[in-house]
């Protein structure tokens, strides 16, 4: 019998992994976690030292949540189904809210966390593919990263970047209480994690169209390699991780106040 073809033969290529995504995942959800530990410890225990430590944070939180939002993006061109993986997000963002509701009151809920934001922005690009698909991905790149920069103070009531040109939005946007999730927040709003899609969306899609190269397989060799295990497994794990860390922190600052309630008597 002759031998079948080639291609026959051949088992398809396997993905390679490109493990420097999950390591800087990795890092970016460690930050958050050790941030979001300073706010419980500041906020709902009254410990003095955890609102220290979260002012001194603070000016980093937007740099390593963003490094997760762009990351999410790139990783959205690996994935079977965006529309699928939203969805999913989306259900899992609003149990959160059902549980931070009844766990610590509607004074700290989470209305439109970074979840809620990510599960929206997924299906959105899920929808919107194949268009992006005809938009230059340098093109899309840079224009995705320049309306983020542009719309970074939507929340300030304005666009545009301040001394250089600004445009201020009608405060009648603000006054609303339904377009929160566009970064226009109505008077009284609280939410204890908020991401609005203005101007986060614009940076998760400025990481879809960067991750094009890692479809194309252009991304640097030591992209491929793995450096620092511990950084990649949470990297793997960011969303288990992210949604156990605050009971985990509630539970550990629980223990900790009744050992020195024991103490003090």
């Amino acid at each position: 019998m002759a031998d079948a073809p080639a291609e026959q033969t051949e088992k398809p290529k396997t993905r390679q992994r490109i493990h420097l995504l999950d390591e800087l995942r990795g890092f970016a959800v460690f930050c958050m976690v050790f941030y979001h530990a300073f706010y419980s410890i500041g906020y709902f225990f009254n410990w003095d030292w955890g609102l220290v430590l979260l002012n001194f944070f603070s000016p980093a939180e937007p740099y390593f949540a963003g490094m997760f939002i762009l990351i999410s993006g790139i990783s959205s061109n690996l994935s079977h189904s965006n529309i699928e993986r939203g969805s999913k997000l989306f259900f899992i963002a609003y149990a959160v809210t059902v549980v931070t509701y009844f766990a610590v009151g509607s004074n700290a809920v989470i209305h439109f966390g970074i979840l809620h934001m990510l599960s929206v922005c997924m299906m959105l690009y899920g929808i919107l593919t194949k268009v992006c698909k005809l938009i230059p991905l340098w093109v899309g790149f840079i224009l995705n990263a320049a309306l983020f920069i542009l719309t970074i103070n939507v929340i300030r009531k304005f666009i545009g970047i301040p001394f250089l040109w600004s445009m201020t939005l009608p405060e009648e946007w603000y006054q609303t209480d339904f377009l929160y999730p566009l970064g226009m927040p109505y008077n009284g709003f609280v939410s204890s994690d908020y991401f609005p899609l203005l101007p986060w969306l614009f940076l998760f899609f400025a990481g879809c169209f960067f991750g094009r190269l890692a479809t194309q397989k252009k991304f640097p060799k030591f992209a491929y390699k793995s450096h620092i295990s511990f950084f990649s497994f949470i990297g793997r794990n960011a969303l288990l991780i992210y949604i156990l860390h605050q009971p985990i922190i509630f539970g550990i600052c629980k223990g900790v106040q009744y050992i020195i309630s024991l103490i003090a008597k």
